[in-house]
């Protein structure tokens, strides 16, 4: 078994939990987050707790055990606390503004790039190098930081680019010059 997969989950009381056969559905303060587990698991609910079990013992349900209890947990965490996730624009004229439900950066290209904000993700920017972004899904926030990272990624001879909150550059040297 599963090392992570045999800890239950604890469920806060503002937090409600359904599981209807393979559908797993919690709602929060936040939103509310709906997953299907595989048929080679279980949930049981009992106690404020969630228990995930497995059915048979082989090697490739013993990961999903594991994958699947952080997942449920990573839920229950989004909904009642929310995930926040910190990017820092590195580098002269590095901008960002958030228009409706789009955020505008300025990364140094001839044009300003337009992302819009998927559905249940907030933005914040700090005095226009910095993006806090807030979601209860920790898959989406991920992914739409790391999106938006991909536009300028910190290059390690100057510094510059967009960098996760405590990421360090490791800086390298440019060319000596000829001797």
């Amino acid at each position: 078994m599963s090392r992570i997969g045999k800890l239950p989950i604890k469920i806060p009381t503002n937090v409600d939990v359904t599981c209807n056969g393979p559908e797993i559905t919690i709602k929060g303060k936040f939103g509310t987050l709906h997953n299907t587990i595989p048929d080679v698991l279980g949930i049981k609910q009992s106690d404020g707790k969630i228990i995930v079990s497995l059915k048979n013992e082989t090697r490739p349900t013993r990961a999903l055990h594991g994958l699947y209890r952080t997942l449920i947990y990573n839920m229950v965490i989004g909904v009642s606390e929310q995930f926040e996730s910190t990017l820092i624009l590195q580098g002269v004229g590095y901008r960002a503004a958030v228009q409706d439900k789009s955020i505008v950066l300025n990364l140094g290209y001839s044009h300003p790039v337009k992302l819009t904000i998927p559905e249940g993700i907030s933005v914040e920017i700090v005095q226009n190098t910095t993006l806090n972004l807030k979601g209860c899904n920790k898959e989406h926030l991920g992914l739409f930081a790391s999106n938006i990272r991909s536009w300028r990624p910190p290059e390690p001879y100057k510094g510059k680019g967009i960098l996760y909150k405590g990421e360090i550059v490791k800086r390298k040297a440019g060319k000596s010059g000829k001797k």
